[in-house]
This record gives structure tokens, C-alpha cells and sequence, in this order.
């Protein structure tokens, strides 16, 4: 039973390998830039599947979380700190690497946040502002809870649209390159575009290892109780007010680490990340690729996400997640590749294989 579960990340493992060489083979190497990106945002994707799917929770602004990583890393990383180095904290700081002296586009010193210090703070920011937004959002049920995580995401579009420090509706820009190791680096430059797609494709199958042993583990059973029947696993003695909000941060994480990312590969963000119809097309995409199926989501993210940033959905981009997710609710309200077919199509083959053997 262990080693099946580790079955499809293996294959999943072997698949990112596969498709980074036949770009190679095909000479295509630069639709890896999308696949990267698309990496990024499916970080995203499974940590609303585990929401949705697992805990029963609806919520339509993670594109706030992911905003929230993406802007609080830029900020970090772009704020000129250089007027104030005399400063004994500053000065601290500094000496002990958590700040970088970084050239800007004139070529003038500049002393920022290292990437690493950024990327911790703006992870601590989204976990903070989840607890408190999630304790009494997560009481609601319903359309109601929808509208208070839109509420939430509403709010976030609009103090980055409205900020001169986030840039307002220019975003933030010229963001450095995320250095994880020496050699190791997050940015958008050409000659590293093989290791960008790895590192981003391997955090997101980093978070498939962790989300389906947890899926497999005590609380995920606890979880799937809560989706069942919450108000019988309530009375069973389990705290599900505590596994929903823990859920929800886990989720809110997986959103601003995509965020944190995907703003230092691209060098910039800006307020669209964090729009109402960024939140609708995740939804859209857990939606059609099965509430309660990670790796369904995940392919459906990967496939549409890709599509979409390869341009072809054109001016109908967000148009055609609505109509997505529209047409799911109405007659799929479970989700295209949930885990019943699956097991169902398992059932009928080894019947049939079954079969076979016996008439043979």
C-alpha cells in the first residue's frame, strides 16, 4: 500500500525528465518558460484541491495569497535600505548577510533583503493574515463562506491596485533573481532556463510527496470525514474548526510560495495576480480535475495553465474559465477526472481481465 502511493509520484518524477528532453529533442526549448511558470501556479492549484476537495471549503481568493507572497518578496527585495545603513539594526543586518548590496539599472548601489530573508518574511506575513482571516471565515458555510474569501481577495486586488509602494498599477519591477545555493538560482535568464523549469517542477513535486502522504495519513482520514459529514465528525471528537483552519494556512502557504517564485523568475508582479478572476480560474481548474483528486487537478492545471499562457485563448483568457467552471457545476459538480472513475475504470478492467481468464 506505502510503495503504490509513491507509484505516481515516481512516474510523475520520470514524466518531468521526459518532457524537458523531448523539448530539447523538438527544439523547443523555450516553451519551458510557460511550463515553468505553469509550475508555479499549480503550487496553487493543489493546495486549493486540499481545501476544496479534502476539507470542504470553498474560497475564492487565493489569488490574494499568492499576490500577498509575490509583492511582500518584491518589496523586500527592491526596497533601497542604503539611505538608512547607519542605523545599528540596518547595520546588523547587513553583517550578517540578511542584506545584499545589488546594482540597480543606472548602476547604482542599492541594499536590499536577501531573497531567502524576503521569501521567510512574506511566508510568515500570508500564515499570520490566514489564521486571522480564516478563524472566522472558516465558521461560515456555503455560499457565504464564498463570499467572504472573495471579500478577502477583493481587498487584496485593491490595495495593490491603490498602493505607490506596491506600485500601484504598474506593479513592482526589476526584481533580482532568487539565489537558492551557489549555482542555484531563480530568474528568468535564458542560459538557466533548464534549471528554473527543474527547481520549479521539483517544489511542486516536493509538494505532491508531502500532500498525499498527508492525504494518507490520520488527518487526512479526519479530513475526508469533515468533507463526508462535519457535523458527525464533529460528534465523533474530532476538532474540525482546527483541521479547517489548518488546512486553509496549508493552502494559503502553497499559494504565496507560488507567488514568492514565480515574481523573482519573471522579475516583476503586478496587481492581476491578485484579480478576482485569477481566484475564479483555480477554482475552475480543482473543479474540472476532481475535487478530491490531486493528481486530476494537478494535470488539469498543468494542461489549461499551459494553454492559457501560450496565448491560446487569446482575449477570451478569463472567459473561458468561467464558462469552465459554469459547465462543471452544472453537470459535473465532482469534477471531470474525480477518484471514482478512476477506481471504477480500475474495477472493470480487472473484471474483465478476470473474465478473460476464466473463458480462457
Amino acid at each position: 500500500m506505502v510503495r503504490s502511493r509513491y507509484i505516481p509520484v515516481a512516474l510523475f518524477a520520470f514524466s518531468i525528465i521526459a518532457v524537458q528532453l523531448l523539448t530539447a529533442l523538438t527544439d523547443r526549448a523555450q516553451f519551458l518558460t510557460q511550463l515553468t511558470m505553469t509550475g508555479y501556479y499549480s503550487l496553487v492549484i493543489i493546495g486549493l484541491c486540499m481545501l476544496i476537495g479534502y476539507a470542504g471549503q470553498i474560497s475564492l481568493g487565493h489569488a490574494g495569497f499568492f499576490a500577498i507572497g509575490g509583492y511582500a518578496s518584491a518589496f523586500l527585495t527592491t526596497y533601497n535600505l542604503a539611505p538608512h545603513k547607519e542605523k545599528p539594526v540596518i547595520s546588523i543586518f547587513a553583517k550578517t548577510g540578511l542584506l545584499l548590496n545589488v546594482q540597480d539599472l543606472y548602476g547604482g548601489d542599492t541594499l536590499v533583503f536577501n531573497p531567502w530573508l524576503a521569501c521567510i518574511a512574506a511566508v510568515a506575513v500570508t500564515v499570520l493574515i490566514a489564521y486571522v482571516i480564516g478563524g472566522p471565515v472558516l465558521k461560515l458555510k456555503g455560499h457565504y463562506l464564498a463570499m467572504a474569501t472573495l471579500g478577502f481577495g477583493t481587498i487584496v486586488y485593491k490595495v495593490v491596485l491603490g498602493t505607490s509602494f506596491f506600485g500601484a498599477a504598474d506593479g513592482l519591477s526589476d526584481i533580482p533573481g532568487f539565489r537558492l545555493l551557489p549555482g542555484l538560482e531563480v530568474s528568468g535568464k535564458t542560459s538557466i532556463r533548464i534549471q528554473n523549469y527543474y527547481i520549479s517542477w521539483g517544489m511542486v513535486l516536493l509538494g505532491m510527496l508531502l500532500l498525499t502522504n498527508l492525504i494518507n495519513s490520520r488527518v487526512g482520514r479526519a479530513l475526508r470525514s469533515i468533507h463526508s459529514a462535519e457535523d458527525a465528525a464533529n460528534a465523533m471528537g474530532i476538532n474540525t474548526g482546527r483541521y479547517k483552519l489548518n488546512i486553509f494556512v496549508l493552502s494559503a502557504v502553497f499559494a504565496a510560495l507560488g507567488g514568492v517564485f514565480l515574481t523573482h523568475y519573471n522579475g516583476g508582479i503586478g496587481p492581476s495576480e491578485a484579480s478576482i478572476m485569477k481566484s475564479v480560474r483555480y477554482v475552475a481548474i480543482v473543479a474540472i480535475g476532481g475535487m478530491a483528486n490531486l493528481w486530476g487537478a494537478l494535470s488539469m492545471g498543468i494542461i489549461l495553465n499551459f494553454l492559457s499562457l501560450r496565448g491560446y485563448f487569446g482575449s477570451y483568457d478569463d472567459a473561458v474559465f468561467g464558462v469552465i467552471l459554469i459547465l462543471i457545476m452544472l453537470f459535473a459538480p465532482e469534477g471531470l477526472l474525480r477518484r471514482e472513475v478512476f477506481r471504477g475504470a480500475k474495477k472493470w478492467l480487472s473484471g474483465r481481465g478476470k473474465a478473460e481468464g476464466q473463458k480462457a
